[in-house]
């Protein structure tokens, strides 16, 4: 059997009792054998795989997941295996239970294959920060597949799995989707609980869904969401009016610094869109505010969550024996630059002094960024912008420099910031002829909250699959 893009629908139709154990021995040699040209995979959960299919014998295979193989970012827990979260200082930390979304995926009837590549603590746009491992774009090895969860995008990019989990801070769903050409939403925050999620950053950080067919992308999503008694911020999820007439466009999106190509492509969808829906030219003034809003709220969240990793309670330790020193000596040996970083920027906000100079203001602006985005959708049902400003890029090419790394995020940490769900979606490909290689390009639909419906119900009118 040709393993290579199957959808949901395409496996469940194969699959029956009698030929499931056969698959599987099958399917593991190919993810295998192709993991080791992209490196999605940090590893493999084989001895949990078979073990779920014996268990799922004894269910109704109509289950809307039964026997379907899913790959999880190596920061979601799932019971009895690893969970690195990418970082060192957890490199041999065994997750003591499922988080919610892994226990209602095997209630499904899901079959976990492996765990998923990603920056260290999920801080990252290219999956370069990761302790372990260097994945690599599938549709050019010389590319970065995007972050943090670029091991989940990549996979489901190179069409080894249909479906896939990863989280989405600010954009770390969204812009490795785009960079690996396939579906990728950050659901409305609350909507999908964060119970066995490793923290970073707690006010942004939200679960959501990877897939290569729309339909299984709505499918996965409809599983997970729903309020859990285990995340006191979860609500049960509210399928708003899914009524569309109006697209709206930020004026700002193009005095941001749009690569050409990525201009072009926007602009030739756009046209796409028009032939459907009124299109609207909007403003979203607080728009180029939303990138230091982001890194000073996420980066305080980020010092106050990381300060558990302290070789004492859980995870690696230095062999210093002296309190003080075996706390310095173990962040110092067991945490990356990018890491440290944003715990020192951090606690430099919240610091005594600065915390109303930087912290309270941020807060202060992430409101009205908020009710930009209200504002807006008085007028509009929908707003499509770029993905990400540029193409992806090659690796190494923005370590040298955070800020130009922390740019790469500039279109999507606003959503984060105002709680909306926003979906990105591949919109064309630039085709280098010289060098002989394409490149996705993605764009994303953002939503008011709770209404998801009405991105799905705009993709599938214009026919995206």
């Amino acid at each position: 059997m040709n393993f290579q893009n199957l959808t949901i629908s395409e496996i469940k139709q194969h699959l029956n009792k009698k030929n499931i154990n056969d698959f599987y021995h099958h399917y593991f040699e190919f993810l295998k054998k192709e993991n080791e040209q992209i490196k999605g995979f940090l590893f493999f959960t084989e001895k949990l795989a078979f073990e779920t299919i014996e268990q799922i014998k004894n269910k109704d295979t109509s289950l809307p997941l039964w026997g379907v193989p899913i790959a999880i970012k190596d920061n979601i827990m799932v019971k009895n295996e690893k969970c690195t979260a990418g970082s060192l200082i957890l490199e041999n930390y065994i997750a003591p239970y499922d988080a919610t979304v892994v226990k209602k995926l095997k209630n499904a009837g899901a079959v976990i294959v492996g765990k998923t590549n990603l920056d260290e603590f999920a801080m990252g746009s290219s999956t370069e920060n990761s302790a372990f491992a260097k994945t690599l774009n599938p549709f050019d090895p010389s590319r970065v597949p995007g972050g943090s969860s670029g091991g989940s995008a990549a996979v489901v990019g190179k069409g080894l799995i249909p479906i896939a989990l990863g989280s989405d801070t600010g954009g770390s769903i969204r812009q490795p989707a785009s960079f690996c050409g396939v579906y990728g939403l950050k659901p409305t925050y609350s909507t999908v609980s964060r119970f066995g999620l490793i923290a970073m950053a707690s006010s942004l950080d939200q679960i959501g869904p990877f897939a290569k067919n729309l339909n299984d992308l709505i499918l996965l999503f409809k599983i997970i969401y729903g309020k859990d008694y285990l995340d006191s911020t979860s609500q049960n999820y509210q399928n708003n009016n899914q009524r569309i007439a109006t697209i709206g466009i930020p004026d700002e999106v193009f005095s941001l610094g749009l690569d050409p190509e990525v201009k072009n492509a926007f602009d030739d969808f756009i046209k796409k869109v028009k032939t459907k829906y009124n299109v609207k030219q909007i403003s979203l003034p607080s728009l180029p505010y939303a990138l230091p809003t982001y890194y000073l709220i996420m980066t305080a969240e980020v010092s106050s969550n990381l300060a558990r990793y302290d070789g004492i309670k859980y995870g690696r330790r230095s062999a210093n024996h002296d309190l003080l020193n075996q706390y310095l000596q173990t962040r110092k040996m067991y945490l990356g630059k990018e890491v440290k970083r944003r715990i020192l920027l951090g606690s430099f906000v919240l610091s005594h002094g600065y915390y109303e100079a930087y912290y309270l203001k941020a807060l202060k602006a992430r409101k009205f960024i908020f009710q930009d985005f209200q504002k807006a959708f008085q007028d509009v049902d929908l707003i499509l912008m770029p993905t990400s400003p540029t193409l992806p890029f090659r690796f190494n090419e923005k370590t040298q420099d955070p800020l130009t790394m922390y740019l790469a995020d500039i279109f999507t940490v606003a959503v984060n910031l105002a709680y909306l769900p926003a979906i990105s979606f591949n919109i064309s490909f630039y085709k280098n002829q010289q060098n002989n290689y394409s490149l996705p390009i993605g764009c994303q639909a953002i939503a008011n909250l709770y209404e998801e419906e009405k991105i799905f119900s705009f993709l599938q009118s214009l026919n995206f699959n």
